[in-house]
Protein backbone atom coordinates (compact mmCIF):
# COMPACT_ATOMS: atom_id res chain seq x y z
CA UNK A 1 0.00 0.00 0.00
CA UNK A 2 2.88 2.67 0.93
CA UNK A 3 4.71 1.40 -2.48
CA UNK A 4 2.17 3.07 -4.73
CA UNK A 5 1.49 5.93 -2.59
CA UNK A 6 5.22 6.45 -2.75
CA UNK A 7 5.09 5.71 -6.44
CA UNK A 8 1.88 8.14 -6.92
CA UNK A 9 3.90 10.90 -4.76
CA UNK A 10 6.56 10.46 -7.07
CA UNK A 11 3.99 10.90 -10.53
CA UNK A 12 3.03 13.82 -8.59
CA UNK A 13 6.56 15.36 -9.21
CA UNK A 14 7.48 14.23 -12.71
CA UNK A 15 3.97 15.71 -14.08
CA UNK A 16 5.83 18.96 -12.97
CA UNK A 17 9.24 18.06 -14.14
CA UNK A 18 7.93 17.07 -17.89
CA UNK A 19 6.17 20.16 -17.80
CA UNK A 20 8.32 22.88 -16.48
CA UNK A 21 10.82 21.12 -18.95
CA UNK A 22 8.46 20.95 -22.14
CA UNK A 23 7.78 25.00 -21.39
CA UNK A 24 10.77 25.93 -20.67
CA UNK A 25 13.64 23.92 -22.59
CA UNK A 26 11.20 23.20 -25.61
CA UNK A 27 8.53 26.24 -25.44
CA UNK A 28 5.55 24.22 -25.47
CA UNK A 29 2.49 26.22 -24.62
CA UNK A 30 -0.20 24.94 -22.93
CA UNK A 31 -2.37 27.41 -24.14
CA UNK A 32 -1.15 28.89 -27.45
CA UNK A 33 -1.61 32.58 -28.55
CA UNK A 34 -4.12 32.61 -31.59
CA UNK A 35 -1.11 34.26 -34.20
CA UNK A 36 -0.80 31.65 -36.69
CA UNK A 37 1.57 33.30 -38.65
CA UNK A 38 4.07 33.69 -36.10
CA UNK A 39 3.36 30.07 -34.63
CA UNK A 40 3.92 28.60 -38.51
CA UNK A 41 7.30 30.61 -38.83
CA UNK A 42 8.59 29.32 -35.54
CA UNK A 43 7.77 25.80 -36.03
CA UNK A 44 9.44 25.68 -39.84
CA UNK A 45 12.73 27.42 -37.86
CA UNK A 46 12.76 24.99 -35.57
CA UNK A 47 10.56 21.64 -36.15
CA UNK A 48 12.63 19.18 -34.11
CA UNK A 49 12.00 21.35 -31.39
CA UNK A 50 8.57 21.71 -31.44
CA UNK A 51 8.05 17.74 -31.82
CA UNK A 52 10.35 17.39 -28.71
CA UNK A 53 7.87 19.57 -26.79
CA UNK A 54 5.08 18.47 -28.22
CA UNK A 55 6.65 14.64 -26.86
CA UNK A 56 7.23 15.62 -23.93
CA UNK A 57 3.67 17.17 -23.27
CA UNK A 58 2.60 13.69 -24.41
CA UNK A 59 5.02 12.07 -22.10
CA UNK A 60 3.30 14.06 -19.33
CA UNK A 61 0.13 12.97 -19.85
CA UNK A 62 0.59 9.35 -20.15
CA UNK A 63 2.35 9.95 -16.76
CA UNK A 64 -1.24 11.51 -15.64
CA UNK A 65 -3.26 8.32 -16.47
CA UNK A 66 -0.54 6.59 -15.01
CA UNK A 67 -1.14 8.88 -11.70
CA UNK A 68 -4.83 8.32 -11.71
CA UNK A 69 -4.65 4.80 -11.74
CA UNK A 70 -2.09 4.67 -8.56
CA UNK A 71 -4.18 6.90 -6.95
CA UNK A 72 -7.21 4.77 -7.31
CA UNK A 73 -5.26 1.56 -6.57
CA UNK A 74 -3.73 3.33 -3.37
CA UNK A 75 -7.25 4.60 -1.94
CA UNK A 76 -10.49 3.51 -3.47
CA UNK A 77 -11.28 1.29 -0.53
CA UNK A 78 -11.73 4.92 1.24
CA UNK A 79 -14.74 5.78 -1.27
CA UNK A 80 -15.25 3.56 -4.03
CA UNK A 81 -17.47 6.52 -5.94
CA UNK A 82 -15.24 8.94 -5.35
CA UNK A 83 -12.13 6.77 -6.79
CA UNK A 84 -14.24 5.69 -9.61
CA UNK A 85 -14.85 9.68 -10.26
CA UNK A 86 -11.04 10.78 -10.12
CA UNK A 87 -9.73 7.81 -12.20
CA UNK A 88 -11.84 8.26 -14.95
CA UNK A 89 -11.99 11.93 -15.29
CA UNK A 90 -8.21 12.53 -15.02
CA UNK A 91 -7.77 9.29 -17.41
CA UNK A 92 -10.45 11.08 -20.18
CA UNK A 93 -8.60 14.45 -19.27
CA UNK A 94 -4.89 12.47 -19.95
CA UNK A 95 -6.71 10.63 -23.54
CA UNK A 96 -8.23 13.74 -24.72
CA UNK A 97 -4.60 15.67 -24.24
CA UNK A 98 -2.06 13.19 -25.99
CA UNK A 99 -5.45 12.99 -28.95
CA UNK A 100 -5.24 16.61 -28.75
CA UNK A 101 -1.51 16.92 -29.17
CA UNK A 102 -0.80 14.42 -31.64
CA UNK A 103 -2.97 16.49 -34.00
CA UNK A 104 -1.32 19.34 -33.05
CA UNK A 105 2.34 17.96 -34.67
CA UNK A 106 0.12 18.38 -37.98
CA UNK A 107 1.43 22.19 -37.88
CA UNK A 108 5.05 20.84 -38.99
CA UNK A 109 3.73 19.63 -42.36
CA UNK A 110 1.81 23.02 -42.66
CA UNK A 111 4.82 25.25 -41.72
CA UNK A 112 6.58 23.92 -44.44
CA UNK A 113 4.04 24.04 -47.08
CA UNK A 114 3.75 27.76 -45.74
CA UNK A 115 7.61 28.53 -46.19
CA UNK A 116 7.36 28.14 -49.98
CA UNK A 117 3.45 28.97 -50.31
CA UNK A 118 2.13 31.71 -52.71
CA UNK A 119 -0.12 34.63 -51.50
CA UNK A 120 -3.19 32.74 -51.68
CA UNK A 121 -2.30 29.21 -50.19
CA UNK A 122 -0.37 31.58 -47.25
CA UNK A 123 -3.69 32.64 -46.51
CA UNK A 124 -5.42 29.31 -46.39
CA UNK A 125 -2.69 28.08 -44.72
CA UNK A 126 -2.47 30.27 -41.93
CA UNK A 127 -6.55 30.08 -41.56
CA UNK A 128 -5.90 26.29 -41.61
CA UNK A 129 -3.15 27.11 -38.72
CA UNK A 130 -5.31 29.17 -37.09
CA UNK A 131 -8.11 26.38 -36.62
CA UNK A 132 -5.82 23.77 -35.02
CA UNK A 133 -4.88 26.91 -32.78
CA UNK A 134 -8.37 27.15 -31.77
CA UNK A 135 -9.01 23.82 -30.99
CA UNK A 136 -6.42 22.93 -29.12
CA UNK A 137 -6.84 25.66 -27.15
CA UNK A 138 -11.16 24.61 -26.66
CA UNK A 139 -9.68 21.00 -25.91
CA UNK A 140 -7.24 21.75 -23.18
CA UNK A 141 -10.55 24.12 -21.61
CA UNK A 142 -12.64 20.95 -21.73
CA UNK A 143 -10.02 19.04 -20.52
CA UNK A 144 -9.44 21.05 -17.37
CA UNK A 145 -12.96 20.45 -16.39
CA UNK A 146 -12.38 17.26 -16.17
CA UNK A 147 -8.91 17.59 -14.25
CA UNK A 148 -10.70 19.75 -11.86
CA UNK A 149 -13.00 16.96 -10.97
CA UNK A 150 -10.73 14.50 -10.31
CA UNK A 151 -8.85 16.85 -8.66
CA UNK A 152 -11.78 17.43 -6.11
CA UNK A 153 -13.02 13.61 -5.66
CA UNK A 154 -9.31 12.73 -4.51
CA UNK A 155 -9.49 16.18 -2.24
CA UNK A 156 -12.32 14.97 -0.63
CA UNK A 157 -11.37 11.74 0.27
CA UNK A 158 -8.33 12.99 1.47
CA UNK A 159 -9.93 15.59 4.15
CA UNK A 160 -12.88 13.26 4.65
CA UNK A 161 -10.90 10.23 5.69
CA UNK A 162 -7.95 12.00 7.26
CA UNK A 163 -5.78 10.50 4.73
CA UNK A 164 -3.33 12.98 4.60
CA UNK A 165 -2.46 16.38 6.66
CA UNK A 166 -6.13 18.38 6.75
CA UNK A 167 -4.09 21.43 5.30
CA UNK A 168 -3.28 19.83 2.10
CA UNK A 169 -6.18 17.92 1.49
CA UNK A 170 -8.27 21.40 2.14
CA UNK A 171 -5.93 23.32 -0.49
CA UNK A 172 -6.70 20.80 -3.07
CA UNK A 173 -10.37 21.56 -2.23
CA UNK A 174 -9.82 25.24 -2.67
CA UNK A 175 -7.51 24.97 -6.03
CA UNK A 176 -9.85 22.74 -7.58
CA UNK A 177 -13.15 24.53 -6.77
CA UNK A 178 -11.17 28.17 -7.75
CA UNK A 179 -9.94 26.63 -11.22
CA UNK A 180 -13.12 24.67 -11.95
CA UNK A 181 -14.85 28.11 -11.63
CA UNK A 182 -11.76 30.22 -13.37
CA UNK A 183 -12.48 28.07 -16.49
CA UNK A 184 -15.82 28.19 -16.27
CA UNK A 185 -15.86 31.93 -16.56
CA UNK A 186 -13.23 31.98 -19.17
CA UNK A 187 -15.20 29.43 -21.56
CA UNK A 188 -18.20 32.39 -21.03
CA UNK A 189 -15.91 35.21 -21.33
CA UNK A 190 -12.52 34.99 -22.74
CA UNK A 191 -11.24 38.07 -21.58
CA UNK A 192 -11.43 36.89 -18.22
CA UNK A 193 -8.45 34.68 -16.58
CA UNK A 194 -7.77 36.31 -13.78
CA UNK A 195 -9.14 33.75 -11.50
CA UNK A 196 -8.07 30.98 -13.48
CA UNK A 197 -4.68 31.99 -13.45
CA UNK A 198 -5.02 32.38 -9.81
CA UNK A 199 -6.56 28.23 -9.83
CA UNK A 200 -3.28 27.33 -11.67
CA UNK A 201 -1.13 28.56 -9.16
CA UNK A 202 -2.71 27.36 -6.31
CA UNK A 203 -2.95 24.17 -8.30
CA UNK A 204 0.71 24.03 -8.57
CA UNK A 205 1.38 24.58 -5.28
CA UNK A 206 -1.03 21.75 -4.32
CA UNK A 207 0.26 19.62 -6.28
CA UNK A 208 3.96 20.13 -5.43
CA UNK A 209 3.40 19.68 -1.77
CA UNK A 210 1.12 16.81 -2.17
CA UNK A 211 3.55 14.88 -4.53
CA UNK A 212 6.02 15.80 -1.87
CA UNK A 213 4.18 14.57 0.95
CA UNK A 214 2.61 11.43 -0.80
CA UNK A 215 6.43 10.43 -1.73
CA UNK A 216 8.17 11.49 1.39
CA UNK A 217 5.68 11.94 4.13
CA UNK A 218 4.67 8.32 4.20
CA UNK A 219 8.93 7.36 4.70
CA UNK A 220 9.27 9.80 7.44
CA UNK A 221 5.99 8.92 9.20
CA UNK A 222 5.09 5.75 8.44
Amino acid sequence: MSIVVNVSGFLFLLIIVLLNIATGKYGYEIFSELDPDSKLKAVHDNPKKFRTGILLGMSEHIVIILLAISLFIAFYTYNILLGVIWAVSRSLEGLIQIYNKKNFLGLINISEQYASSTDTEEVELSEKALSMLKSKNSTFTFAQILFSIGTLAYSIVFVVYDVIPWLIGWLGIIAGIIYGLGNGIYRVKESSKILWNLGGLLIFIFELILGGWLLFGTLIFP
